[in-house]
């Protein structure tokens, strides 16, 4: 990993929030009303994705429906997720990171409407110098809403890193030839996240901001 490392992208869901499990609830709900069959499995593993590619991904045989799916998903997100919280851990990284100059940005597969939400929800929109939602991009894997993230902060990608739980946020990262972070506490497999060659893999939040510490230069990050 460069010592030089100006900015650190995340992905929200399954990387900073823990809200894998109410997206998979919410994702089978929205499947039973349109007596559609949907796997836990199947619904965990596109988490990542922007919203329409997961319809289209799940749905492919009503595709007449998929937008009714969606808000039925949408709506049944919105009504039971307000528990839904950081990983403990996550305010105390985020805290580290900044303190110590490093640029802070999102990269997540919500909508702008759905981040917007959740970022009120954790009172952290001052926390990121710049966010960017699938509805306003391309989804990932394409690593456009990278290269967008960059061209704001005007950093250069070798003075970058991304950190996702998923294939498709390390796939991102490696289309732009950005280092990368795996979490394992997310969606994706031990397994799944090391075909993407990431610098490191973390099983948890502590283990993360222990990986920041150990790599980045004159640290002023704390044990959390």
């Amino acid at each position: 990993m460069s010592q030089n490392i100006e900015l650190v992208i995340f992905d929200w869901d399954g990387t900073l929030f823990d809200s894998v499990g109410q997206i998979v609830a919410s994702l089978q709900h929205a499947a039973q009303q349109f007596q559609q069959p949907l796997t836990n499995e199947a619904a965990k593993s596109i988490i990542g994705l922007g919203l329409p590619e997961v319809m289209q991904i799940l749905f492919p045989q009503v595709p007449h429906l998929q937008q009714d799916i969606l808000q039925c998903y949408a709506d049944h997100y919105v009504a039971n997720s307000k528990d839904d919280a950081w990983f403990g851990g996550v305010a105390e990284l985020l805290a580290d990171l900044k303190r110590q100059g490093i640029k802070l940005a999102v990269a997540t597969g919500k909508s702008r409407k759905g981040l917007d939400r959740v970022l009120n929800q954790t009172n952290s929109h001052d926390i990121f110098d710049i966010t960017r939602a699938a509805s306003e991009t391309r989804s990932k894997p394409d690593p456009l809403m990278l290269q967008e993230i960059l061209l704001e902060t005007g950093v250069a990608v070798e003075r970058a890193i991304m950190v996702g739980d998923t294939s498709y946020d390390l796939e991102m990262a490696q289309n732009l030839n950005m280092q990368r972070i795996g979490v394992s506490y997310g969606v994706h497999s031990v397994e799944t996240l090391q075909q993407y060659q990431p610098l490191t893999i973390v099983s948890s939040v502590q283990d993360l901001h222990g990986y920041f510490q150990a790599v980045l230069p004159s640290s002023a990050l704390i044990e959390s």
